[in-house]
């Protein structure tokens, strides 16, 4: 719990030393850690096992891939040949930063009825929270972001290391994987255009490349099936526009019975065809985003993702938050340092669809 520390200040004549004032930088610390943990969704949907001793931007964490068994036949009388274990690892690079600085004047410590500490650090862990949010969906995604707190708008071409499977792209993911146009009779490149089935029909009978939303979920669903991606641990994410679709198909879908938790931490439900869903407004937006309607579009659409917790690691740490006194005012400042690395472990775990409202 965050203690509030009041500073000495005082204006009385003659009065020639300056207030000490400097903060505790753990109480800064946990507050910051508590509200991040609060913020992130990331958190909640990858594997952040591998933590390890991160002190440093460029430390690096081991990940062991699990090695293949081969199985042979047996007969009678067969020697037995054991094989050897492969020890393919991955490096988890510590390759992204952040950092939030504010100052507090001791004028306003001291006279101030707002906490300004407390607010300032949670602000700082939510803008923290976001940004590694954004990164970390839109790279999952195949999309990376043209400018920090921008949603990830652009085609992700950079490989973070080595791909974990030898057909996957530049952005480390699968092409079957990816889910478009293409694969509901539309043209290849183009966005599914969903909608919801009205008047109660069961089905539905949309144009070439146009879906209900739970016909797309069904789809990535199969996908992760064909896989062999275990069905425990599976989650999805969706942006508030494919929701909303989502609900005027079937507000049940929403309701607790039905297995809707109600918006805790961005999980809106607990399963549907197997998946935890959770909502975000960090999920790639390409050109106009997913409100674009009319004809089927290729630069215009937004992107949802979903996987197994297995899929990808991210290991992060708020690593430094310190205070030190302004040398050019009566006042301190407070910074903290955020660093994080992720990486896609099994590609073959996440499927992506690009859609937009028909």
């Amino acid at each position: 719990m965050f203690k509030e520390i009041k500073m000495a200040f005082s204006a009385a004549a003659g009065y020639g030393n300056l207030p000490n004032g400097n903060f505790s930088p753990i109480i800064y610390s946990k507050q910051v850690q508590l509200a991040f943990r609060k913020s992130s969704i990331v958190d909640a949907i990858t594997n952040n096992d591998y933590f390890g001793e991160i002190a440093n931007m460029g430390d690096s964490v081991k990940v062991i891939k699990e090695p293949e068994i081969t199985v042979k036949a047996y007969e009678r009388g067969t020697t037995i040949t054991p094989q050897d274990l492969d020890d393919e690892e991955f490096s988890l690079n510590i390759d992204k930063a952040n950092y939030f600085a504010f100052k507090v004047d001791d004028i306003e410590e001291a006279h101030s009825h707002v906490n300004f500490q407390q607010l300032a650090s949670d602000r700082a862990a939510y803008r923290l929270a976001d940004q590694f949010d954004q990164d970390v969906l839109g790279y999952m995604s195949g999309y990376k972001q043209s400018s920090i707190h921008g949603a990830p708008d652009t085609a992700n071409t950079t490989t973070n290391g080595s791909v974990a499977v030898s057909t996957a792209g530049s952005d480390e993911l699968l092409s079957s994987m990816k889910i478009d146009a293409e694969d509901f009779g539309g043209s290849a490149g183009d966005a599914v255009a969903i909608l919801p089935r009205t008047g109660g029909a069961t089905t539905a009978a949309p144009a070439n490349g146009d879906r209900n939303p739970l016909t797309v979920i069904a789809r990535m669903s199969r996908l992760l099936d064909q896989q062999n991606v275990d069905t425990n641990g599976r989650w999805l994410v969706l942006d508030p526009v494919f929701i909303e679709v989502l609900k005027d198909e079937d507000t049940r879908l929403f309701d607790a019975d039905f297995g809707g938790s109600g918006l805790q931490n961005g999980l809106v439900l607990n399963n549907l065809h197997g998946f935890k869903v959770y909502q975000s407004n960090n999920l790639p937006a390409v050109g106009t985003g997913p409100s674009n309607t009319g004809a089927n579009s290729s630069s215009n659409y937004g992107v949802i993702v979903a996987g197994h917790s297995s899929s990808v690691a991210t290991a992060e740490q708020i690593n430094k938050t310190e205070t030190y006194r302004d040398p050019d005012s009566f006042a301190d400042i407070v910074r903290g340092m955020h660093l994080y690395g992720r990486k896609i472990l099994r590609p073959e775990a996440i499927t992506t669809c690009i859609y937009h409202l028909a």
